[in-house]
């Protein structure tokens, strides 16, 4: 039997040869556990799906009154006139800007105040006391 040594152990030097096949051995792996994470997505996104296709919602079933079942079907109309009406009455951008502006002001305001001290002048003195 060989006697032990104190010196370190040293590795071949790597080659070119070796250095080629383990890098396509880590790209092979790269690529296989990115496949095993796609369909492990793609099995959580179905069961979840199938999960929530079985869920059952009593409530819901329950909120049309017998009067609203026998009301008809509303009329159906043009969509252009719907259109115009509502770009009639759409927002002032002048308006809008002024309210913005004022919404601004006043919470540049508030932030200023807040910015100020909390304690009165009185406080101050009596919490400067109350430390030495």
């Amino acid at each position: 039997m060989g006697e032990l040594s104190e010196r370190a152990f040293k590795s071949k030097p790597r080659t070119d040869r070796h250095a080629g096949a383990q890098a396509a051995c880590m790209e092979r792996v790269r690529w296989c556990t990115t496949i095993a994470m796609t369909r492990a997505l793609l099995f959580f996104c179905l069961a979840t799906a199938a999960l929530a296709g079985c869920a059952q919602f009593p409530q819901l079933d329950r909120t049309i009154t017998p009067a609203l079942e026998a009301a008809p079907y509303p009329d159906l109309v043009p969509l252009g006139p719907v259109l115009a009406r509502a770009q009639a009455t759409g927002v002032d951008p002048v308006r809008g800007n002024a309210v913005l502006d004022a919404r601004v002001a006043a919470l540049r305001a508030r932030a200023a105040r807040l910015r100020g001290s909390v304690l009165t002048g009185r406080e101050s003195q009596r919490l400067a006391q109350g430390l030495h």
